[in-house]
Order: C-alpha cells, then sequence, then structure tokens
C-alpha cells in the first residue's frame, strides 16, 4: 500500500465511530502506552509476555491475531486488515489478504508503517496459480502498525479494513512483535 494511500484511508475514519466508543478506544491506548498488553477478550490491561513467538495465526474473519509458544496462546491482537472483499488474494490490487501457511521472511525497521514483519506471500504454488490464470499474485503482504506519522489514531484504527492485503495492529503492538517474532516463525491465516 502506498504511504498516500494508507493517510488517505486512516483520515476517512468516520468521527462518529470514534465518538460512539471513544471510552473503549482510550482504555486501549492508555494500557499500551504504558507498556502493557490489551487482553481483548476479557478487556483488562495486563503485563505483557515477553516472548518469544513460535507461531502466528490470523484469524480474518474475527479481525484476530494470535501469538503462541509452545501451543500456548500468550497475546492476541485485534487487527485491521485488506480492504479488498474477504475473499484469499487473488492477484496484486485486489486488497485482499492471502489465506494459507506461510513464514514471517523478513523484519524492516525502515518501513512506511512503523515497523513491519515480511510474510512470506506469495509461495511458488500461488505464483504458479496466478501465472495459470494470467495475473500477477501480487506480494509485499506485511504485519505492520499505522502509517508513520499516525500514530496518534492508535487502536481506532481497527473500526474498518484499510490495508491494501497486510494485517495491521498498533504502533505499540507491532513493537512487542518485532522483538517477539524471529525470521522462519510460521504464520497461519484463515478466513
Amino acid at each position: 500500500m502506498t504511504r498516500a494511500r494508507a493517510f488517505t484511508l486512516l483520515l476517512a475514519l468516520p468521527l462518529s465511530a470514534c465518538a460512539i466508543t471513544s471510552s473503549a478506544y482510550s482504555a486501549i491506548d492508555s494500557c499500551l502506552e504504558t507498556g502493557h498488553a490489551w487482553n481483548y477478550r476479557s478487556s483488562r490491561c495486563e503485563r505483557p509476555d515477553p516472548g518469544p513467538v513460535d507461531l502466528i495465526r490470523v484469524d480474518k474473519s474475527a479481525h484476530l491475531m494470535s501469538a503462541y509458544r509452545q501451543g500456548r496462546l500468550v497475546r492476541e491482537f485485534r487487527v485491521a486488515i485488506g480492504r479488498g472483499d474477504p475473499g484469499p488474494k487473488q492477484q496484486q490490487g485486489d486488497g485482499r489478504v492471502p489465506e494459507g501457511s506461510y513464514r514471517i521472511v523478513g523484519h524492516n525497521p525502515n518501513s512506511a508503517f512503523h515497523l513491519s514483519l515480511r510474510i512470506g506471500y506469495p509461495t511458488p504454488e500461488q505464483v504458479s496459480a496466478a501465472a495459470k490464470r494470467g495475473v500477477n499474485p501480487g506480494g509485499d503482504i506485511m504485519i505492520h502498525g499505522l502509517p508513520n506519522d499516525r500514530g496518534w489514531i492508535g487502536s481506532r484504527h481497527t473500526e474498518f479494513d484499510w490495508t491494501d492485503g497486510c494485517v495491521a495492529v498498533t504502533n505499540r503492538e507491532i513493537e512487542w512483535l518485532y522483538k517477539a517474532v524471529r525470521d522462519g516463525t510460521p504464520v497461519e491465516i484463515q478466513a
């Protein structure tokens, strides 16, 4: 996603949506700013698990990303996903988040977003399938924070899906993930 497009989408956030649940967003953002973790199931601020993480699961329909270590859930995140329809990514520009099993293949400290973790999409099979359809499968699928200079939006960014096929969390949450996740960590994305 281009930086200009991300800014435009984030600035289009309806003010009424922010006003309706502003106390919930404020509680989440206040918790995260102190370096703690927000528990989205219990709506409580908790001490964050230090990591490391050995598996990430993204549930697109629930807008949740879960981080695991040795089969135990260590942290969950409410996420914004691609602006495209809910199906799996088919080609470049469709705004969809891919589905399947991947790995984290890189950490980018100089991202157009506040840190990013590159997901190994497309797989060779997805490249082949796209070639048979005569389309470009796309790429540059990340787990990332908010666009640089837009961190003030905080958890309100999850009010709508705004990415071009990535998975977005708050800046404080990507800071934790960036440290806790190593290259090679499996990522499972489901509908």
